[in-house]
């Protein structure tokens, strides 16, 4: 339990008005308390929201880093390739006029195979894209799905127990009790006899 719940707890605990006004709580006052049991735990959802908001946005930038630097490579090579293709075929254009068919068709397939590279490294490029969204979209709806699981679940606890506080007319010490488990719970630090 951090030092915000504590004090959340202690404050809920020393407002005598707050603990008998419960016997009749209105919605109002469970959103207040909801607000007050929620808080970190939805700051702590928000700043990893953040995280994988973060973390894709660098790995997208380093991925088109990546598709940068490999596009100058090939640009360059293609132009070394060309440059060295052209120069042969003025060669040996002098020598032997009739070899301009084969470097031709060397030069033909040279370019042919330069734009099977450029389409696999798009594929790939684009493959990789689709594989990071996929991957943080599944992250954000299991992150989704487990704040509306812990929501509902605290959110039935607190309504059940704000029900038996208005059945049983609980005196402000069995309030101060309720309060602590639903914090504990909250953090994970309450065990039930048998759990390890």
């Amino acid at each position: 339990m951090n030092g915000a719940d504590e004090t959340n707890i202690i404050q809920l605990h020393n407002n005598e008005s707050q603990a008998q006004g419960l016997e009749t709580a209105t919605p109002g006052n469970l959103e207040k308390v909801r607000d007050i049991l929620f808080g970190a735990q939805m700051r702590d959802f928000d700043r990893r929201f953040a995280k994988i908001e973060e973390r894709l946005m660098k790995e997208t930038s380093d991925l088109r880093e990546e598709t940068r630097r490999r596009f100058d490579s090939l640009e360059n090579f293609v132009k070394q390739e060309v440059n060295a293709l052209s120069d042969r075929i003025k060669s040996e254009g002098q020598q032997r006029s009739g070899a301009n068919d084969d470097i031709t068709r060397e030069l033909r397939d040279t370019a042919k195979s330069i734009g099977q590279k450029i389409n696999q490294l798009d594929e790939q490029t684009s493959q990789a894209h689709r594989d990071i969204r996929e991957h943080i979209l599944s992250q954000s709806k299991e992150l989704a799905e487990e704040i509306r699981r812990r929501h509902e679940e605290i959110s039935s606890s607190l309504n059940r127990e704000a029900r038996e506080l208005r059945s049983d007319k609980a005196d402000r010490s069995a309030l101060a009790n309720l309060f602590t488990e639903l914090a504990m719970r909250l953090n994970n630090e309450f065990k039930l006899p048998g759990e390890d």
